[in-house]
């Protein structure tokens, strides 16, 4: 986060700090993934690059596009590429769980069935949560920093060089605080509507508990 937001101006600087961050996001995405369904090698590089791709051309275009606009606006810029490729990276790498369904269960632990309904939702979930996390680091770090180089001398001749450690450091402050509270916006152990899920699934909980309104699944991370 610290090198997008730094080097938020330069071609080459989008394309590395980019790729980097989506090569990151793209391991934490399948390894918190609901349930352990595997996704081909194939499948995994295709959704590697797409979620790459995406956040390059949309920091590229953003870029050119916000070239003549006030800094702020410029530094906004690299939030607004990962959030796209949040949109697009976790749903690539989790997609096996939407045609196999991830695991239901009811309230004794009892797995009912996988359902596609419940996976779609722990996805939104997890993006939502995703790009609120990265929210207040890239949103907020640019504006802090914008408002110090405007009124203070901190970051001009010598200490220009001390323009990417102060973003570690203040990126670094906020994400303590960021990533428990965006994790925790959405339950772990999520739950679902009887009146949601599958006709099957819906029918065979049903038949063992007729009152039973919702059934739980992990929505992953």
């Amino acid at each position: 986060s610290s090198g997008i937001n730094a080097e938020y101006g330069s071609n080459s600087a989008i394309i590395f700090w980019q790729w980097i961050n989506q090569s990151f996001n793209a391991i934490v995405n399948y390894t918190n993934r609901s349930g352990k369904s595997e996704i081909p090698e194939s499948l995994l590089l295709k959704s590697y690059f797409a979620a790459t791709g995406c956040a390059v051309i949309v920091a590229m275009g953003l870029n050119r596009a916000t070239a003549k606009l006030p800094t702020l606006v410029g530094r906004l810029v690299p939030f607004t590429a990962v959030a796209a490729a949040n949109c697009v990276n976790i749903p690539l790498m989790r997609q096996n769980e939407f045609s196999q369904g991830i695991d239901v269960l009811d309230e004794a632990g009892e797995v009912m069935g996988q359902s596609s309904a419940a996976a779609r939702s722990a996805v939104l979930q997890v993006t939502a949560s995703r790009i609120i996390m990265a929210m207040p680091g890239m949103a907020l770090t640019p504006i802090i920093m914008n408002t110090i180089e405007n009124k203070t001398n901190w970051f001009k001749g010598s200490g220009s060089r001390m323009k990417a450690p102060a973003q570690v450091l203040i990126i670094g402050m906020i994400l303590t605080f960021a990533t428990p509270l965006a994790c925790a916006i959405f339950e772990q152990k999520s739950s679902i509507s009887v009146n949601r899920l599958e006709p099957e699934i819906s029918e065979k909980l049903r038949k063992k508990d007729p009152n039973a309104k919702v059934l739980y699944f992990n929505k992953g991370l």
